[in-house]
């Protein structure tokens, strides 16, 4: 998506790896949110941290900061006051709002690469930039790099040879700054380190700017003084000398330095130069800042990021990252290309990618030994709920196809650390991690949608034995619904009907069945029983089985009014909420009936458990044609053109005459309770993009798009950043939702159990990427061939279902292979390993 003039005046661009943190790159070129301190930096500088640029020719210069207008804040920051700065101040100095800068910038993003375009008609150059971390499907270790590149192509518009210094300053985070040159194969930079730290305080920090430029200059120090001393110096140097001039403070100050590093070239008339940088950074030590002290009054323990076990400092991790620049920049932007060559409107690619954004933000961490673990999502200077929220991380759908290594250490830590002995999970895990009930009772759609998430990570790794060694954790959290010291009685007759006190993720809880988590419970237990059959426990799946098929029965009988889904529940029985203890909170003495209940509601989640089945080839629990009806109902009812109109005391996420799906409606015949469900009218993308992936998948498609083009309009660059979907905080990991529209679209299954995959598109001709196991890649088709083109380690399969009827020859990397035409598509006698395949009528 390209974003220009006031479309980029709400855009940060995360820049950073997986669980290290990032720096944001705004739509005008600047740096901004320095988020690489282990927690969230929402709406910060670091210091005058910019990129500049020179052009010199015939004794003639320009320079400019690498940045267009400051257009937000002109009367100062709100609610920023300090001295003589915030609001009536203008716009904080570090925006550089005062210097010679571009006129012209356009962004375009399509994540996880920017490229921004520069221009200005008294510069005698255009100034290209390609900014990025690597992010490689699969490959979670160089996706988790701590660092920012940086590749600047300069074109020479003149007729002359233009002599161009291209500059990166940072500022030391350090209050004692020590800053030193450093240089090595071919590299030259700058490394900032703590002088007052030791690298085992939670305090300690480096950071590094490196170059491989063949012509540098490096500043370890701009000039130290009061006032505006040292950006005046530095403009100075920059603007008025040939080169940098080399500046030294031999004793640590406490001061926060900034140093400058400038690649310089010579670019021919009409020619182009590129001129690569790496920003990089270690804060190897994390401390549980939210909660900083147990119980007992004594300090929490601290621990290191995963970055931080494999590099030694920044500068080695900016070595590598430089070393390597060529071939990460081709990885990362042939998955980019990929999301954006795939046959999806311009506004589901743009939300299948955009959010994929969350993975590179404050919202998650990667632990010492590689574990990943991820907040909701970001507050502006702390982390926004803890834990790998169950019930939140349900809707997050990118991570277990893209990078499913991780997605199963998720799995991994909940039967570790969260599970206790009866059965119950904490849907949070608090850190440094220990095995304890990190909140107070387990959560139906967060534990149900564990044992899901599990069958999904074994179909989609096809690894029996990972199933085999937690299987017995996965059916415990299962039959947790029964379990004799389940307080919550969620299905204690054991009749396959969740009827007693539910707590789910809208943060309360229901009471009686409801067809949301009803639909989670039978989900569960069809998984339950495929892995127990699997597995050659037959009682223990005959036995899920049944619960399933009475559960099912009841679901699509009892819970399904004619028009759509709903809970079952006498809402003026006092009894209930006094079983459960619950009556302070729950009971509404003045209207005489229970609080925070869907009731006669149409809430949005209530086929969610299809959602699910679709994308991990589960049967699903809703009867086929009630379904239709419902989604039919639920777009009517909750779709709003327009929140003019709507009565909202909840979180504004839509505003005025913008559109969304609201959490809940009560449509005409509908009784809404005083006091109804919680969230009741926000409207929040993770349900908005899994509602829509189910109307599509439904053949609803044109409501489907409506959904998506909606959300994606509120993000807009102008009202808010594109690459920041919230909810709870910025950031939000339910946005993730979105990347299921991805599969739903190309119709694809799979199970690696049994080296299976299959493609069933919703249009004849058209592309789409895949990934599975441990490889991704892209498939093409029209309706006489299909061909898979696999981009990493090569695909073993077994059998391939498509939509084509009566294949006549198969190629794999270019040699026919004998194959049988099955039912469904395709299937050979002996697995075949392969990079490209080629099927043709």
């Amino acid at each position: 998506m390209q974003y220009k003039g006031s479309k980029t005046q709400s855009i940060s661009f995360p820049l950073g790896g997986i669980g290290t943190g990032c720096i944001g790159l705004m739509g005008n070129g600047e740096l901004s949110d320095w988020e690489i301190f282990n927690r969230p930096n929402k709406n910060t500088r670091n210091g005058y941290s910019h990129f500049s640029i020179k052009a010199t020719q015939n004794g003639k210069s320009v320079a400019k900061v690498l940045h267009g207008d400051v257009t937000t804040n002109l009367m100062g920051t709100p609610c920023a006051s300090k001295l003589h700065s915030g609001f009536g101040f203008g716009p904080h100095i570090n925006t550089l709002a005062g210097f010679p800068h571009f006129k012209d910038v356009t962004f375009d993003g399509a994540f996880p690469v920017a490229n921004l375009l520069f221009e200005d008609p008294s510069f005698p150059a255009i100034v290209r930039l390609c900014a990025f971390n690597p992010f490689i499907p699969h490959d979670d270790f160089n996706s988790s790099l701590p660092a920012a590149f940086f590749a600047w192509e300069v074109e020479n518009l003149t007729k002359e040879p233009l002599l161009i210094s291209l500059a990166c300053t940072v500022q030391n985070p350090a209050i004692c700054s020590k800053n030193e040159k450093v240089s090595g194969e071919g590299a030259t930079g700058l490394l900032f380190t703590n002088a007052g730290a030791s690298a085992s305080d939670v305090e300690y920090s480096d950071l590094c700017i490196l170059t491989d430029g063949a012509d540098c200059d490096v500043q370890e120090y701009w000039y130290r003084g009061p006032w505006r001393d040292a950006p005046t110096m530095y403009w100075n140097n920059f603007s008025g000398l040939d080169r940098m001039p080399q500046r030294r403070y031999e004793a640590p100050a406490k001061t926060n330095d900034h140093g400058t590093v400038a690649s310089y070239a010579t670019i021919p008339a009409g020619q182009k130069e590129t001129l690569r940088f790496i920003i990089a950074w270690n804060v190897p030590n994390v401390s549980n800042h939210w909660s900083p002290e147990n119980p007992d009054g004594s300090a929490k323990a601290t621990w290191r990021n995963y970055y931080a076990t494999q590099f030694e400092n920044s500068f080695a991790t900016a070595r590598y990252a430089l070393s390597h620049f060529d071939d990460f920049c081709e990885k990362t932007v042939l998955f980019a290309n990929s999301i954006q060559r795939s046959t999806l409107s311009e506004a589901t690619k743009d939300a299948i990618s955009a959010n994929l954004s969350v993975l590179k933000s404050p919202t998650v961490l990667r632990l010492e030994d590689g574990t990943f673990w991820g907040w909701e999502g970001c507050s502006e200077t702390i982390g926004s709920c803890f834990g790998s929220c169950q019930h939140v991380w349900n809707y997050a759908y990118a991570m277990p196809y893209l990078f499913p290594a991780l997605e199963r250490s998720m799995r991994e830590a909940t039967m570790k650390y969260a599970l206790c002995d009866n059965g119950a999970t904490g849907f949070r895990i608090d850190l440094p991690p220990k095995r304890s009930m990190d909140t107070a009772c387990s959560c139906v759609d967060g534990q149900m949608g564990e044992v899901i998430k599990c069958f999904r990570e074994w179909k989609l790794s096809g690894n029996d034995e990972w199933l085999k060694s937690h299987a017995e954790s996965i059916f415990k959290m299962l039959e947790f619904a029964w379990a004799k010291d389940n307080p919550h009685l969620w299905d204690a007759d054991q009749d396959g009907i969740m009827e007693g006190r539910q707590h789910h993720t809208l943060d309360l809880e229901l009471f009686g069945p409801n067809s949301w988590l009803q639909g989670f419970y039978l989900l569960a237990l069809d998984c339950g029983a495929q892995m127990a059959e699997y597995l050659g426990q037959n009682d223990r799946a005959s036995l899920y089985r049944s619960l399933y098929e009475n559960g099912k029965r009841f679901l699509n009988t009892e819970l399904f009014n004619g028009r759509y889904y709903h809970q079952k529940v006498d809402l003026s029985n006092y009894a209930i909420p006094e079983r459960f203890r619950a009556v302070d909170g729950y009971w509404n003495e003045e209207a005489k009936e229970i609080k925070y209940q869907i009731a006669d509601g149409c809430i949005i989640d209530q086929m969610l458990a299809d959602f699910h089945a679709v994308l991990i080839g589960a049967k699903g629990v809703f009867d086929p044609e009630k379904k239709k009806i419902a989604l039919e109902n639920l777009y009517k009812n909750n779709f709003k053109s327009s929140m003019r109109d709507i009565a909202n005391m909840w979180r504004n996420f839509t505003v005025n005459d913008e559109s969304g799906v609201i959490i809940c409606s009560y449509p005409d015949g509908a009784y809404k309770p005083s006091i109804p469900i919680s969230y009741c009218e926000e409207t929040m993308t993770g349900f908005e993009y899994a509602f829509a992936a189910l109307l599509i998948a439904e053949g609803f498609l044109q409501e489907g798009e409506t959904v998506v083009r909606a959300i994606r309009e509120r993000y807009d660059g102008e009202k808010r950043n594109p690459w920041n979907e919230i909810e709870c905080g910025s950031n939000y990991a339910r946005s993730m939702a979105s990347f299921a529209l991805l599969p739903i679209y190309s119709g694809f299954s799979f199970d690696m159990t049994r080296k299976h995959i299959g493609f069933a598109p919703l249009v004849k001709k058209g592309a789409y990427m895949f990934s599975v196991a441990d490889t991704w890649g892209m498939v093409s088709f029209d309706d006489k061939r299909y061909e898979i083109e696999i981009f990493g380690q090569p695909l073993t399969l077994c059998s391939l279902a498509l939509p084509l009827k009566g294949i006549a020859n198969v190629v794999a990397d270019g040699v026919p292979v004998s194959f049988h035409n099955t039912e469904t598509g395709v299937k050979w006698d002996e697995p075949i390993r392969f990079s490209k395949m080629t099927l043709y009528l």
